[in-house]
C-alpha cells in the first residue's frame, strides 16, 4: 500500500467529488503556462506530464521543448506556480525512451543506465510522478519477463535515488505500449500480482497508478480507440463493464488507474470519465496542435499569409508528422503542418518567425502570445470541466 503525503493528495482531489484528475502533455512553454495560470486560477492540481523527448537531460540534448532539461522546466514551473498547485511528473521513462539512445545504438546496459541518469535528474528537480515505461526497444517488444526484470531495476533505483535527495516521488507503472484496444484482465492481474510480490518483498510503496488500456489511441487529429467507438466491438468487454472491472481490480492494492492517449475524445465521452471511476488521464499532442492552429487563424485573420505559408511549410518539413498518420491518410499537407506544429515551436527559425509575427499584429492592437495562450487554456479546460475538477457555470 501507499500512505504517502504526496498518494493522499492525490486521493483527497478525487475524494471530493466524482472527477478525474488532469495530466497535461509538456508540448511548448505556451501550453505549460497555461496549465499553471488553470491550476492556479481554479485552485486546482493539475499534472505537468514530461516525456523524454520533450525534456531530457543534457547529455542526450535536452527535449524539444525550450532546450528544457528537468530542472530548467522545474525552475521555469516554481518561478510561475504561486500556489504550488501544479506537480511536475515523468511521463514514458525508461531505456530507448528517449530516440536517441536508439540512434546510438545503445546496448541495454547502456540504456538503461541512460534511463536511471535521467530519473535521478527527475527526482533531484522535485519531479512528483514517475512513469516507469520499459516497454520499449529496438526491434521486437520485450516479452513480459525482460519488462518486469527492467521495470523493478528502476524502481529499487527509482526509490534509492527519492531517499538520496529527500525528495517524495509516486509512482506510475506501464508496462506495454498504447494501443487501441482493452486488453486481457488477465494480464493485469498478474501484472498487479508480480509487482504486489515485489514491493513488499522489497519493502517499497505500491505504485500510486498504473497504466491501463482503456481503448484509446491518438492517430492524426483524432481518437480511433474503442472508447469512443459507437459500436460494439468484437471479443472486447463493452467500456461499462470493462472499466468497472478494472478498477476493481485495482482497488484491491490501493492503485489508480491513469489512462493515456485521451486526446480529440467527445465531450460527452469526457464528462463519463468521472462516472465510470477513471483516476486520471494525460492529454498532449491536441494542445500543440491547439496552439498551431491559433496561430495560423490569427495569422490568416490578420492578412499575414507569408509568415502563416513560412510557419507551414517549417512544420511540414520536420517530418515529425509521419507517426500521426493513419494508412493511406488523405490529410492535406497544411493538416500534417498543423499537426506537426508544435514540434518546431522552440527552434531558432520559429522564434524569428514569431518575433516578425508579434511585430506585425502588435501594429494591429493584438497580443500574439496572450492569444495564443488563451486559446490553449480554452482546449484544457474543456477537459478540466468534462472531468469535474472545475464546476460548469
Amino acid at each position: 500500500m501507499n500512505g504517502s503525503l504526496l498518494h493522499e493528495r492525490l486521493k483527497k482531489q478525487l475524494g471530493r467529488w466524482p472527477c478525474t484528475l488532469l495530466g497535461v502533455g509538456v508540448v511548448s512553454e505556451v501550453c505549460v503556462d497555461a496549465a499553471i495560470e488553470l491550476a492556479n486560477e481554479h485552485d486546482v492540481d493539475l499534472m505537468l506530464v514530461a516525456s523524454r523527448r520533450q525534456v531530457d537531460t543534457d547529455a542526450l540534448g535536452s527535449g524539444y521543448v525550450c532546450g528544457w532539461n528537468a530542472e530548467r522546466l522545474a525552475a521555469h514551473v516554481r518561478a510561475r506556480d504561486a500556489k504550488g498547485r501544479v506537480l511536475l511528473c515523468r511521463d514514458h521513462g525508461g531505456p530507448w525512451q528517449n530516440t536517441e539512445e536508439i540512434k546510438r545504438g545503445m546496448s541495454v546496459a547502456e540504456a538503461m543506465a541512460s534511463a536511471k541518469s535521467s530519473y535521478e535528474e527527475d527526482i533531484a528537480a522535485g519531479f512528483a510522478v514517475i512513469h516507469l515505461d520499459p516497454s520499449v526497444a529496438p526491434g521486437a517488444a520485450p516479452d513480459l519477463e525482460t519488462v518486469l526484470d527492467r521495470l523493478f531495476s528502476l524502481y529499487d533505483f527509482c526509490w534509492d535515488t527519492a531517499q538520496r535527495h529527500s525528495r517524495e516521488i509516486v509512482f506510475e507503472v506501464g508496462a506495454e505500449e498504447q494501443d487501441s484496444v482493452s486488453h486481457s484482465l488477465n494480464d493485469l492481474t498478474e501484472l498487479l500480482d508480480r509487482l504486489n510480490r515485489f514491493c513488499g518483498d522489497q519493502g517499497l510503496p505500491s505504485p500510486t497508478f498504473i497504466v491501463v488500456q482503456t481503448g484509446t489511441k491518438v492517430m492524426e487529429t483524432r481518437n480511433i480507440g474503442s472508447l469512443d467507438s459507437p459500436y460494439r466491438i468484437d471479443d472486447q468487454f463493452p467500456t461499462e463493464i470493462y472499466i468497472p472491472r478494472v478498477i476493481q481490480s485495482l482497488s484491491r492494492f490501493g492503485i489508480l488507474l491513469k489512462q493515456h492517449n485521451t486526446d480529440y475524445l467527445s465531450d460527452e465521452v469526457l464528462r463519463w470519465h468521472p462516472w465510470l471511476g477513471i483516476h486520471s488521464a494525460n492529454v498532449a499532442p491536441e494542445f500543440g496542435v491547439a496552439e498551431s492552429r491559433a496561430l495560423v487563424h490569427i495569422l490568416e485573420a490578420n492578412r499575414l499569409p507569408q509568415l502563416r505559408d513560412t510557419f507551414l511549410e517549417m512544420a511540414y518539413g520536420c517530418h515529425k508528422w509521419e507517426k500521426w498518420m493513419l494508412p493511406g491518410s488523405r490529410a492535406s499537407d497544411r493538416e500534417r503542418a498543423v499537426i506537426a506544429g508544435h514540434y518546431v515551436f522552440s527552434t531558432p527559425g520559429f522564434h524569428e518567425l514569431k518575433a516578425d509575427a508579434r511585430r506585425a499584429l502588435a501594429g494591429a492592437g493584438v497580443d500574439l502570445d496572450a492569444y495564443l495562450k488563451s486559446r490553449v487554456k480554452q482546449a484544457i479546460m474543456r477537459y478540466m470541466t468534462c472531468f469535474r475538477l472545475v464546476m460548469e457555470p
